[in-house]
């Protein structure tokens, strides 16, 4: 979530629109009498009606002023086409009235005339723009990636007649058990960090810019997070001045706070189209986008539903080729195609009366192979496999029939880093980098397949389920699942491909949360403990010569905060409490730990 400001503006910044559009600025009234800014982009020298694509934002809707002109997301076709932009500061951000509230929790049918979430100010700025806004065709579109992805997720809750398709793009959905700020219950320390620093000091009133924020500088985050301590400690940068660092660190559990954030029971009463994007390697969202999905697909029977997944960072989709991500080359424009081809047509045709582009229920990018798949359900139908975790750092295909163990020394001091680099920020491409780095710690349990003798390709989710003991009373179990590239591969740009292990899929748990997101318990020490780690799904083929290999670690600092290793609430931890431990993790026939997974034939 650290590059979603820088993002959210640059994404935006596409083509010049000050030729062909003439801007107009509105305050718009809410039912409870707040008004929020909105900057509107009518086409000049096109005659007849034009839909409106609105884009709601915490992240400004500016340029203010009305001689000064942003960029647009998206296909130049919405342009040639005369399409209206809308831009709207959401309520408590920049030019727009009213109190901000991160996530704000969605009314769920509770409340009076005049309450309000997301989806009223949704609904009451589309009512407004369809009755001011001149030569509008009555029809309505609604985009925005991320932060913006929530707004127009939330866009689709009972939504406006007017509101004809929506597009929640890698979209903030539940921030604690797998988008941006928590993964599994443990805190992305890094990211929630550094974004609260410079999102959330607080405002005299509305303005223009971001207030001054509060993050220090440094060129080496491992070693200032490190030298940060436990968590307590933040508020020496602080000062209590972060209201949403605030609430995170007295909601330690998932408690009625973080339920009430979680807007997939709300997403109900959708009457429009709904196309639901998200990246494969999306360090922020992935989560938030296949769930979204799921929450639009059980609770709205009969609508046009359906998911886009690519082989994307956070809103490559939007601001790239698609071409590559990192080291890794994909053979085509999987943006471009997306934009032209899957977005545009989508819009059109429900906004414009343009042909039925006939969509598939689900449109992903078969990563290893390169292509285009289309299934008619997401995830899709797949044999159920199991892959064991073996002796001599093996993974095997049938039941260990010995006992084995094996166990790393997980000392806090001492962290496993994320990335190789040295650097000031979290990277994307870290998601899909080269881990040979953490194969080589003793603290990382690395297990491979033999070479594969005929491809094999991976669809849906992928469970971890261990069985771990342990010296203390609480540990970070963090999985990963890597496709390792045979040791002849030529180098490609530069980059030594023999051996690369890339990054496929990643998840941590907070172990204590195992059985239970609000109660959390304590590993008896010593005791042989179940421990499943859910990670995200996937569409992958390990080619022939190509070898699976899973690491098992307890650290990845400073993306995630680390665990003292003792059973207590972490966000009210000393410096004192953080304890080395051994931790074990058995595969016999007692103890089978290994993968399930969903193979695609």
């Amino acid at each position: 979530m650290v590059a979603m400001i820088a993002f959210a503006l640059a994404s935006l910044l596409v083509q010049s629109p000050a030729d062909r559009y003439e801007k107009v600025e509105y305050m718009i009234p809410m039912r409870d009498g707040v008004k929020l800014y909105a900057s509107v982009y009518i086409p000049k020298d096109m005659p007849g009606k034009h839909p409106i694509m609105l884009h709601r934002t915490c992240y400004s809707a500016g340029p203010y002023g009305p001689g000064k002109f942003r960029g647009f997301a998206g296909s130049k076709k919405f342009q040639d086409k005369g399409y209206i932009f809308a831009f709207e500061d959401v309520r408590g951000r920049f030019m727009s009235e009213g109190k901000f509230e991160d996530v704000r929790p969605l009314l769920r049918g509770k409340g009076g005339p005049k309450d309000i979430d997301e989806a009223t100010d949704t609904y009451d700025t589309v009512d407004f723009l369809v009755k001011n806004v001149r030569n509008n065709n009555g029809r309505v579109g609604a985009w925005g990636i991320s932060y913006p992805g929530f707004y127009t997720a939330c866009a689709g809750v009972n939504s406006h007649p007017a509101l004809k398709a929506i597009s929640p793009q890698a979209p903030v959905t539940n921030w604690f058990i797998g988008d941006d700020f928590h993964h599994g219950g443990a805190l992305f320390l890094q990211d929630g960090f550094g974004f609260l620093s410079g999102f959330e000091p607080p405002r005299s009133g509305p303005g223009p810019s971001y207030p001054p924020g509060l993050s220090p500088h440094f060129s080496d985050s491992y070693k200032f997070y490190l030298g940060l301590g436990a968590l307590p400690n933040a508020d020496k940068y602080f000062h209590h001045e972060i209201p949403f660092w605030n609430d995170m660190m007295a909601h330690s559990s998932y408690d009625s706070f973080w339920q009430a954030r979680d807007s997939r029971p709300g997403l109900k009463g959708a009457k429009c189209a709904i196309l639901t994007v998200g990246g494969m390697w999306d360090a922020e969202d992935m989560w938030g986008a296949m769930n979204t999905y799921r929450a639009f697909e059980d609770q709205n029977p009969g609508i046009d539903n359906k998911i886009v997944l690519g082989p994307w960072f956070h809103g490559g989709w939007s601001r790239s080729t698609g071409e590559k991500f990192g080291d890794i080359e994909f053979g085509q424009e999987t943006s471009t195609y997306f934009r032209e081809e899957v977005e545009f047509p989508f819009f059109d045709h429900y906004l414009n009366d343009g042909p039925n582009p006939s969509q598939p229920e689900a449109l992903v990018f078969q990563t290893g192979s390169n292509e285009w798949k289309k299934f008619d359900q997401w995830p899709p139908k797949t044999t159920p496999k199991s892959i064991y975790i073996g002796s001599d750092g093996t993974l095997q295909m049938t039941a260990p029939d010995k006992n084995g163990v094996d166990e790393y020394l997980s000392d806090p001091a001492h962290p496993v880093p994320f990335t190789m680099e040295v650097r000031p920020d979290r990277n994307r491409e870290y998601m899909i980098a080269d881990q040979r780095f953490a194969s080589r710690r003793p603290d990382v349990l690395t297990f491979s397949s033999p070479t594969l003798d005929a491809d094999e390709t991976l669809a849906g989710p992928i469970d971890a389920k261990l069985f771990a003991s342990m010296t203390g009373t609480d540990a970070d179990f963090i999985v990963k699942v890597i496709d390792q590239y045979p040791d002849d591969t030529p180098a490609a740009n530069g980059v030594q491909m023999g051996g690369y292990q890339m990054l496929l899929r990643w998840e941590v748990l907070r172990g204590k949360f195992r059985d239970s997101w609000e109660h959390p318990s304590a590993f008896r020490p010593n005791k042989v403990t179940p421990v499943t780690v859910h990670l995200n799904s996937v569409l992958h083929t390990f080619k022939k010569g190509h070898r699976m290999v899973v690491q098992i670690q307890s650290s990845m600092f400073p993306l995630i905060d680390r665990n003292p290793q003792t059973f207590e609430d972490i966000y009210k931890a000393s410096d004192a409490d953080f304890k080395r431990q051994t931790i074990r993790i058995h595969h016999s026939p007692q103890y089978p730990s290994h993968l399930e997974v969903g193979e695609l034939h």
